[in-house]
Formats: structure tokens, sequence, C-alpha cells
């Protein structure tokens, strides 16, 4: 696998140098032992409760793009530690990203208690999908209920994203708002089939096309 090394130490204090080279050092041997491939090393000095740190954007970049499989680290506080801890471990769970520490001489284990908030941060994480994926379909039939017709009105949906699905379109915004939606149901409909927008640009657009007619 290609591995990402991380060490972290929470201060510049010149005696922290030294702990810097001896996590490299150890978790290099480590991803040896492992058969790993390290694809970079990756030192930074910064509080483990502060999840603003670019070493943790980095890491989460060569992730996000598929350029490494796992990540070593001495222990699990070089991550993080109290909610900044439980945030990346469910974020690096999220992405299939295993964790391999010196501590555990392979693959990390979590101790019951994060464990625990792990699974209930999913579960949670879940429900809100549930919910947001629930809104969209009430408020699509609240739309059809009112004569509106998305396989008609939006017959380009189906083909590859692309410039013309991310184009909000002014013509169904219009149409939705006539079948009484809020702007909010409309935003969340639009979302829902790939127009990415907030309910501020929507009311916006809504409101330069309204503002447009009154002119001419």
């Amino acid at each position: 696998m290609r591995a990402i090394i991380y060490c972290r130490v929470s201060t510049e204090k010149e005696t922290q140098e030294t702990s810097l080279q001896r996590q490299y050092e150890e978790l290099t041997a480590l991803a040896g032992k492992l058969n790993f491939t390290v694809v970079d090393c990756i030192e930074e000095k910064a509080s483990g409760y502060d999840i603003d740190r670019d070493g943790i954007f980095k890491l989460l970049d060569y992730f996000s793009h598929q350029e490494a499989d796992c990540l070593c680290i001495q222990d699990e506080t070089r991550l993080g530690r109290g909610n900044t801890k439980i945030a990346l471990f469910h974020q690096l769970r999220k992405m299939n990203i295993p964790i391999y520490t010196i501590t555990h001489e392979g693959r990390l284990e979590l101790n019951e208690a994060d464990s625990m908030v792990l699974n209930i941060v999913g579960i949670v994480e879940e429900y809100q999908r549930k919910l947001h994926n629930m809104k969209i379909k009430r408020g699509m039939r609240r739309a059809v209920s009112n004569g509106y017709n998305p396989q008609k009105n939006l017959n380009h949906i189906n083909q590859s994203p692309g410039r013309e699905r991310t184009e909000i379109p002014i013509e169904e915004i219009v149409r939705l708002r006539q079948n009484k939606l809020t702007f909010q149901e409309i935003t969340t409909i639009l979302n829902g089939l790939g127009f990415e927008a907030s309910k501020a640009t929507i009311h916006r657009r809504y409101q330069e096309y309204i503002n447009s007619l009154n002119e001419n």
C-alpha cells in the first residue's frame, strides 16, 4: 500500500525537533516492516486541538485524490486530540483510509469510547442524509401535485455532469416559485437534481429575473 507518514509536535521548542526526527525514523521503519511505499512524510508543529493545520489538509488531499492508501502515525494523539481527533477519525473512516501506528505495531485499534462516539456520529450523519432526501421528495411531490413536470422541464438532468448541469436554470426557479414553493424548497429540489447553489443565490437570480421583466 501507498502510505502517508504524519509526524506532529505541539510546540516550536528546539527540544521537539528530536521528537519529530524520532517519529519519522520509527514510522519509516514501520512502513518498511509492513511493505508500504511511502508517498510523503508530513511534519508539523501545531496543537493537536487545532484542526486548521496545513499538514492535515495536505494528507486529506492525498487521500481524496486517491494518491495514497493508508496513514502512519506514532499514536492517535499525533493525529489530534479531543473533538479534533474524533472529527479526523470520522473523515478518514468515510474515506476508507486505514491508520497504522507504532503503538499498535500495526493497524490502529480504537478504544471503546472513541469507537462508540464514531458510531454515534455515523448514525447521526445517516439520519441527516435521510432527512435531506425526504425534504427533496416532499418538495418534489408538492411541485408535481401543482402541475410541475421535472421530466419535461429538466430533460437534460441525466446527461453527464458539466457546465450545463452546474448552471442554475432560472426558468425552473420561476416555475417552482409559481407553484408556490418556498426558496428553501426550491433550493433543496435543485440541489438534489444536481444544480448546486445556495438559497441566497437562487433568491437573487429570481429577483434579478423579476426586475428585468419590470424594466422591460
